[in-house]
């Protein structure tokens, strides 16, 4: 098993609302970001299940983008 440095290690960004990369509230950007996957490809996964699952995405996507904190 190999260790980490902990001077080398990078810490990973909290998850948030982003600022810079939002379409509607910033939280398929966010966890994009706190992922480390494109933005694109959250956006698509979450209307490909907004598809599926309509009302639960809809209600998951509101109470993320209230609980999330904004950076």
């Amino acid at each position: 098993m190999t260790e980490q440095n902990p001077a080398t290690a990078v810490a990973k960004p909290r998850l948030s609302r982003s600022s810079t990369d939002k379409m509607i509230g910033g939280v398929c950007g966010g966890i994009a970001e706190h992922t480390d996957l494109d933005p694109t490809l959250v956006r698509v996964l979450a209307v490909l299940a907004l598809c599926v699952g309509f009302p639960g995405v809809i209600v998951g996507y509101v109470v993320a983008w209230a609980i999330m904190p904004k950076r």
